[in-house]
């Protein structure tokens, strides 16, 4: 696995408590939750990619 995709113990333990808490969503819940985190994953990448324009 390349070095950059893997996860430090931090972030290990977040994802950890992150399933513990998904688990008790109903479906709708888990749908709109998941929706939700892509949305925040664009907005990242944009964020990432003008940055990059940038420098």
């Amino acid at each position: 696995m390349n070095f950059s995709a893997q996860l430090s113990i931090e972030q290990q333990f977040k994802l950890k408590v992150l399933q513990e808490q998904v688990q008790s969503l109903d479906k709708e819940q888990a749908q709109e939750y998941l929706l939700e985190m892509f949305r925040q994953m664009m907005v990242k990448d944009n964020l990432v990619k003008h940055l990059l324009k940038d420098a």
